[in-house]
């Protein structure tokens, strides 16, 4: 199965690459020479592609290290607020310094994104919430309390359309310069393998953890070190890409089980092909325009999540 997923996202990569190269055309509007071919495969094309698999794999990594600090499948950064403090972060760059470098944007966002987890995981021990769906719901709340302060002065600000551009998930502007932030964010996917086992721990709980000598506020600031970057990294990149977190892990654990070091690989190359996939539909479905990378994640990753809820459901009767 493992090499079924290598090949197809091979396989998506390469035709990610054909359709963009398809679509391209020189400056005089006919079609491109070897020399504006090669260096729009170079400075465009392949910039794009790599994102979209460094994308796909760490959110699917930081939807799963989410799932294990709150022990919570339905949990991920779009479903806990994080996302939505990310774009709190955002609008403070816009605000206060417009220029900010973009290795500085990345850095506020995840100041910002690390706060938010934070605050999550701390609503979520003074709530006494314990059936299942409730965990995200609480922070869907939470997100759509500081989605409304972030909305509120962006419209006040005559800022709500300069947010919207850079929150919204399209990699239609990723090119050379613009993407070598998600290197980040494979890097945090590397910590994560690393600390898999302690992970794995802490989902059994805090008392478990301790019980076996684990350093559990440790590692649960790993986690959320880990979380952090990567959302923000993606952010700052491309925007908002909802319920990849959340589906990808969920698929992984219906096929092999919750073991963290043994679903990194899987949740990594499953999200590297579900994101280039929407991709190639968003460029597809209404050529030659483009389709917000976000809509075609959103759409599918929702139905999916309801499908996982119904399952969840008719297993618990």
């Amino acid at each position: 199965m493992g090499v079924l997923i290598g090949v197809l996202l091979v396989a998506l990569s390469v035709l990610s690459l054909f359709i963009g190269a398809s679509h391209d055309v020189s400056l005089d509007g006919g079609v491109n020479t070897d020399g504006h071919g090669v260096f729009l495969l170079l400075t465009s094309r392949v910039p794009r592609t790599i994102a979209l698999v460094l994308v796909g794999a760490s959110l699917g990594i930081a939807g799963l290290i989410m799932q294990m600090l709150v022990r919570n499948k339905f949990v991920e950064p779009s479903t806990t607020g994080v996302t939505e403090f990310g774009s709190l972060g955002m609008l403070a760059i816009l605000v206060f310094w417009p220029g900010m470098p973009v290795m500085l944007q990345m850095l506020v966002v995840a100041v910002f994104a690390l706060f938010g987890t934070w605050v999550f995981l701390r609503v979520i021990r003074q709530v006494p919430v314990r059936h299942l769906v409730l965990v995200p719901l609480v922070g869907i709340m939470l997100g759509g309390v500081v989605g409304a302060i972030t909305t509120f002065f962006a419209y006040n600000l005559d800022l709500l359309q300069s947010l919207g551009q850079w929150a919204q998930g399209s990699f239609a502007s990723v090119m050379t310069g613009r993407y070598e932030l998600v290197w980040f964010a494979a890097a945090m996917v590397v910590v994560a393998w690393f600390a898999a086992d302690r992970f794995s721990v802490i989902g059994m709980g805090e008392e478990f953890a301790t019980n076996l000598g684990l350093d559990y506020r440790r590692v649960v600031a790993i986690g959320m070190v880990v979380t952090a970057v990567i959302t923000a990294a993606v952010l700052v990149t491309a925007g908002m890409l909802p319920f990849l977190g959340l589906v990808v892990p969920n698929v992984v654990s219906l096929i092999i089980g919750d073991n963290v070091r043994r679903s990194i690989p899987w949740v990594a190359g499953l999200g590297a092909v579900f994101v280039v996939a929407c991709d190639i539909l968003a460029r597809t479905l209404r050529h030659p325009y483009e389709i917000p990378l976000s809509v075609i994640v959103g759409v599918i990753g929702a139905a999916l999540f309801l499908w996982l809820l119904l399952r969840r459901r008719s297993r618990a009767h």
